[in-house]
């Protein structure tokens, strides 16, 4: 999917990279999360080079670092992202009735 961005869209705003990434990449990324969480260190990189090669995506941002980049998009690393969607899901466990 990220190679589908790459390849149609030459020049990306902040506001449609979101939307893009959001919509096309992440849940790619996630898919699963709650029943597999890769623990070896390599597929954790794996899974954050995908986002790092993704925000290089946007023009405005080159000649930031990727955490900067993380920073004026607002996307959580990775790592922050899973125990996010780890936090939510057992919510969502122990609510289920409730809700």
């Amino acid at each position: 999917m990220l190679g589908f961005i790459e390849i149609n869209f030459i020049h990306l705003d902040r506001g449609t990279f979101i939307l893009l990434y959001k919509a096309s990449v992440r849940p790619h990324l996630e898919f699963a999360n709650s029943v597999w969480y890769p623990h070896k260190k390599g597929d954790i990189d794996n899974k954050e080079k995908v986002q790092k090669r993704a925000t290089k995506l946007v023009i405005s941002l080159k000649n930031l670092s990727y955490q900067e980049h993380l920073i004026q998009l607002k996307l959580p690393n990775f790592t922050l992202q899973k125990d996010q969607s780890d936090v939510i899901e057992v919510f969502k466990i122990l609510n289920k009735n409730k809700v």
